[in-house]
């Protein structure tokens, strides 16, 4: 549980700010508590499929992967353990997920390469995923069950 809890923060921390190096996510990490070493730090981002990508200013940061979308095992495994429920509205599809488990599976939809997505808000236990045309949700939420079979 601890793992999970340090790597769905990874997760939130990599998609919310420009993080260059590993020092730095350890330094973040430590900062709310979490006590890491460098080589755990190095596995967590290899089990969670981030990579350093260029910048627009000419450095480098960690991402989530390339095109076409790299979805680790970890990635989809927090999917699974996070998703309890998908349905939709419209071009709406909601996402429930266990408490505090939706940003860790909103990162396995934003990592996708898919022009039906516009994009995700998630919050504590639930994610929206717009839907670019109500005719494409239901092809996106058999892409979501697939993930979680």
């Amino acid at each position: 549980m601890k793992k999970n809890r340090r790597q769905n923060r990874i997760i939130e921390i990599i998609n919310s700010f420009d993080v260059k190096t590993q020092e730095e996510l350890i330094e973040l990490l430590y900062g709310e508590g979490y006590v890491v070493t460098q080589a755990t730090v190095s596995r967590d981002i290899k089990e969670l499929g981030f990579v350093k990508t260029a910048t627009d200013r000419g450095t480098y940061k960690y991402t989530s992967g390339t095109i076409p979308p790299k979805i680790s095992s970890r990635q989809m495994a927090l999917f699974k353990e996070s998703v309890i429920k998908i349905d939709s509205s419209e071009n709406i599809i909601v996402i429930k997920t266990v408490s505090g488990g939706a940003n860790s599976a909103a990162s396995l939809i934003d990592g996708l390469v898919d022009g039906n997505i516009v994009g995700t808000i998630a919050g504590d236990d639930t994610i929206f995923v717009a839907a670019r045309h109500k005719d494409s949700v239901k092809g996106l939420i058999d892409k979501f069950n697939k993930y979680l079979s």
